[in-house]
């Protein structure tokens, strides 16, 4: 029954954070505007050799408080180990997710579909096919700055979070959930866009450096806000698996988890 339920646990833990990390490399082609959002003018803040910036952040972000809040969970009851073998597997999912969208990219479209598919709401023409290839097709900088942002950030969260789980023990959930989400993705914010458009790009460092401080500046407010869903998620996942089996893994999880990879 205790097996049951731990297995039960990672396999909806795992299929949370699977989810959102595919779904999160999708939309990320999407640039929104914060201030648009909420209603207000643009920030026009001044960074960096005069490279004015405002609030635009990829699409993904929204969903990707999701993907650290899970990692910490998962950290938390199956350690180091847990979170690798999720990671690695996104990272699977997420290629072949993308030699898919190459390949249907790649496929002639069919003339009705573009007949009935050409006109906006606003009566303007645009060519669906070149629109749909555009959205979906993402290049091999984009791709390999996300992934390896990605795995590196797990292996730094994983890392801080059982570190801190050392020296806090059970107690002060907030400090080690929270704590090592800041510093995982402070490296995962300018990592993927340094990979992405730097080395694959045309970015200067400067842009690399003010869009990442922005997307940073989020995720660092998101992860604070985060903060009592993290004690909520492990109230009741201690209900489910009973407060025994909850501490034995927990333990289990810290205990095998004491180095880096």
């Amino acid at each position: 029954m205790n097996s049951t339920k731990k297995n039960n646990l990672f396999i909806v833990l795992s299929g949370i954070f699977l989810t959102n990390v595919i779904l999160a490399q999708i939309i990320g082609v999407k640039i929104f505007s914060m201030e648009q959002t909420l209603g207000l003018p643009p920030a026009n803040i001044n960074l960096l050799d005069g490279f004015v910036l405002d609030f635009n952040l990829t699409a993904g972000v929204i969903i990707w408080p999701v993907v650290f809040l899970t990692t910490d969970v998962i950290n938390e009851y199956f350690g180091k180990e847990g979170v690798k073998k999720i990671s690695f597997l996104a990272v699977y999912f997420i290629i072949y997710v993308f030699i898919i969208i190459a390949i249907i990219t790649v496929l002639p479209p069919a003339s009705f579909w573009l007949d009935i598919n050409n006109i906006d709401d606003a009566g303007n023409y645009f060519n669906v096919d070149f629109a749909f290839n555009k959205l979906f097709r993402q290049g091999l900088g984009i791709i390999l700055g996300s992934i390896t942002a990605f795995l590196i950030g797990q292996l730094t969260d994983v890392f801080v979070f059982q570190r801190l789980r050392k020296y806090t023990g059970s107690k002060m959930i907030w400090l080690r959930a929270t704590g090592s989400t800041l510093v995982s993705q402070l490296i995962d914010s300018f990592m993927v866009l340094w990979i992405a458009f730097f080395v694959f790009g045309n970015w200067s460092l400067s842009q690399v450096a003010s869009v990442g401080i922005i997307n940073y500046m989020y995720k660092f407010v998101v992860a604070i806000a985060l903060t009592p869903i993290i004690y909520l998620a492990h109230y009741l996942i201690d209900n489910y698996l009973g407060k025994d089996l909850a501490t034995k893994l927990a333990e289990d999880a810290a205990r095998k988890s004491r180095t880096f990879i």
